[in-house]
């Protein structure tokens, strides 16, 4: 277990360029796999999560090789595809790791094959609900079997999931929440079903997956709040892979909150259904510039700079939440530094991450000083601008050891974030990049 210190700097300047973007990481080597001819994926996420998600498809029989890079760019990953019907039985079980990504849209990947598989993970992935994805898979005819738990007081679907075959239909299915994993995981397995698949939303998740399906000739559809696809094959693409948003984050709010800070991050994407965060910091009063917008594979990108700002309380709630559902614990941070309370609604999500993020981030706030309540499905904060210094676990949470690694970078006092390490699961290099900013951190 590794322990970080910083201590407030005084300036924030530089440039950083994030990792790459893991939601379309995970999809580009996922979709790659399944579909006819090799595509190459440059700016490959680091960590553990799509790490998971290459071994999975590699003991399904594809064939993926990994070229490190050695620049600032992430990796090159060549993706060798087998066709949407030619995966091979697995010698072993697949482990997603904790990557709910990978388990999820593999479960709509294996969905209805004829050969046994079975999708297990840590112990926390075993542990956060699969019934949403277990019901329409069923009711397009795969045959699942998990395990029996209670999540959240209720019954549901726990892994390992067992995969056993099944013949599937396509189904017209009205989704439960707003979830871009539950819809592409229905996508995916709508490519191998009989007839159309149609998903309608509650409201507007992460459209990476449309993105990426009908760059690689997919016959899908969007129309306001619903999405159709038909049975079908790919063709494998190359893939740029844009620098991912939430990661970017943390610098957006460290560059706001600091009193002379000025960063700007790189190659950052920006797509509406992902840049919830950027839309709130500016609400907030944040000075934010969006610069050489491009597009990339279907998904578009940009350089953001971010410098010193004064910051208002806000309310953070409806359609704008699965946009912005993973930065929630940086912009409770910005919160806290903010002037005037912050609401955070209809984060209900949060509940069932690596930790309950609703609760943990509420504890470290309260603990700092900061005057934050957490609700069912959300939190309050009444920024005023202080955040006391101290020790704080990030719970092993990726996202909660970097939201508090920017809290040290306005705190009255030094803050030691324990389990540090955590910031690998998605940001291998976060600390070095706090370094070369000139936040203080051991």
């Amino acid at each position: 277990m590794t322990t970080y210190t910083i201590a407030r700097p005084k300036k924030l300047r530089g440039e950083l360029i994030a990792p790459g973007d893991k939601s379309v990481s995970h999809r580009a080597s996922i979709f790659n796999a399944i579909a006819r001819g090799a595509g190459q994926v440059t700016n490959y996420a680091p960590g553990e999560d799509c790490e998971a998600t290459i071994n999975v498809l590699r003991l399904l029989g594809v064939k993926i090789e990994r070229y490190t890079s050695k620049g600032t760019g992430g990796d090159t990953v060549l993706v060798h595809g087998q066709g949407n019907s030619g995966l091979s039985e697995p010698p072993d079980m697949l482990d997603a790791g904790e990557s709910g990504t990978t388990m999820r849209l593999m479960s709509g990947v294996l969905a209805g094959h004829s050969f046994l598989a079975v999708l297990t993970g840590a112990e926390q992935l075993r542990n956060r609900p699969m019934g949403r994805i277990v019901e329409p898979l069923t009711a397009m005819g795969a045959v699942i079997h998990g395990r029996k738990g209670v999540i959240d007081g209720k019954p549901d679907t726990l892994a390992p999931l067992v995969f056993a075959g099944g013949a599937l239909v396509g189904i017209s299915y009205r989704m439960p929440v707003a979830s871009a994993q539950l819809k592409s995981s229905i996508l995916l397995a709508g490519l191998r079903a009989k007839g159309e698949t149609a998903i309608h939303e509650p409201a507007p998740s992460r459209d990476h997956t449309e993105r990426m399906l009908s760059a690689m000739g997919a016959d899908i559809t969007s129309k306001g709040l619903s999405v159709t696809v038909r049975p079908g094959g790919l063709r494998a693409i190359d893939v740029q892979v844009p620098g991912d948003t939430s990661s970017a984050a943390f610098w957006m709010v460290a560059a706001a909150i600091h009193p002379d800070a000025e960063l700007c991050i790189r190659n950052v994407g920006i797509n509406p259904t992902r840049a919830g965060a950027i839309e709130v910091l500016k609400a907030m009063g944040a000075d934010i510039s969006v610069d050489d917008e491009r597009d990339a594979a279907g998904e578009p990108a940009a350089d953001i700079t971010v410098r010193s700002s004064r910051l208002r309380g806000t309310t953070i709630a409806g359609k704008i939440i699965p946009a912005l559902i993973d930065e929630v614990p940086v912009l409770a941070v910005a919160a806290a530094m903010a002037e005037g309370e912050t609401r955070i609604r209809d984060a209900r999500e949060l509940i069932v991450k690596e930790s309950n993020r609703l609760a943990a981030t509420v504890d470290w706030l309260t603990s700092a000083g900061v005057s934050a309540e957490a609700h069912a499905d959300g939190m309050s904060i009444d920024g005023k601008g202080v955040l006391k210094g101290g020790e704080f676990s990030s719970r092993g949470d990726h996202r909660l050891a970097m939201s508090l690694a920017v809290a040290g970078l306005v705190s009255d006092t030094t803050v030691r974030v324990t389990n540090g390490e955590a910031a690998g699961k998605s940001y291998p290099g976060f600390w070095d990049d706090l370094r070369r900013v000139g936040g203080l951190a051991e």
